[in-house]
């Protein structure tokens, strides 16, 4: 599968702005052969938490028309980064995925809030998890900080996911950070690791360096600083190959973790 790793500059607070470029986006990884197109964590008005009232989605409604029409129009897969999302009176940060027919196939909001940017003081925390299919593919989806809880992504994949895609706003102080816990997080998982971060007009506050990763842990593509729209050709069966050449899931011993979960 050729998937389309969209790595832009999120406009802060200025949704017309993003959602006009994330359109042109993945018009072009459409167009560049890309079956499958991936997104950055809040792309729709990035960390403008406090004006949150005014900028995120109510319901997610804007998004899922907007992502829904492209998939169909385009038969592309699209998991949808995140948006910023007001469901009742509480604001969510909220990964959207819809399959090549136009269908919402999975809705996420994120679970591990991350105090550094404040995010517990203005969102609040999702309790589910994110499998789903696309065509006969098993993955899942998380986002950002959740990369650093390796038993919530081992939950994702223990439910037969052999994709994770990681949507992120990911720093340049901790970058070092986010590219050894994505390769950790292939190698344990035997999955591949699909992870775009987004860019800014400053590379000293987020740099990219999104990445494609195999089950071997094999870096498959990094992104640069800059804007980058990368067409990464993926062979899935590879999961099978792997899990089978080191028998992981099979010698789980689950018994002796259930009590230290509970924790």
């Amino acid at each position: 599968m050729k998937l389309g790793c969209i790595q832009f500059k999120v406009a802060t607070g200025n949704v017309e702005k993003n959602f006009a470029r994330v359109e042109e986006l993945i018009r072009e990884a459409h167009a560049k052969g890309a079956e499958l197109v991936v997104l950055p964590e809040m792309w729709n008005s990035s960390y403008a938490l406090k004006k949150l009232e005014d900028l995120a989605d109510r319901d997610g409604a804007r998004t899922k028309q907007f992502l829904s029409n492209l998939a169909r129009e385009l038969h592309i897969h699209i998991v949808g980064g995140s948006v910023s999302t007001k469901k009742g009176d509480e604001f969510y940060n909220t990964m959207l995925v819809f399959n090549n027919e136009g269908e919402q196939v999975g809705e996420y909001d994120k679970a591990h809030l991350f105090r550094l940017m404040d995010e517990h003081l203005y969102l609040s925390a999702g309790s589910g998890q994110n499998n789903f299919k696309l065509g006969d593919l098993d993955a899942a989806g998380v986002i950002c900080y959740d990369i650093r809880f390796p038993e919530w992504l081992r939950l994702h994949a223990i439910k037969g996911a052999k994709v994770i895609f990681v949507s992120a706003q990911w720093p340049t102080e901790r970058i070092d950070h986010w590219k050894t816990l994505l390769q950790a997080r292939a190698i344990e998982n035997q999955c591949f690791i699909v992870a775009v971060n987004r860019t800014s007009y400053k590379p000293e506050n987020f740099n990219g360096s999104s990445m494609v990763i195999e089950p071997w842990g094999e870096v498959l593509w990094t992104g640069q600083p800059d804007e980058e729209l990368a067409i990464v050709d993926v062979d899935f069966d590879k999961v099978d190959e792997v899990r089978t050449r080191i028998p992981v899931y099979d010698d789980r011993r689950a018994d002796l973790y259930a009590d230290m979960l509970k924790n």
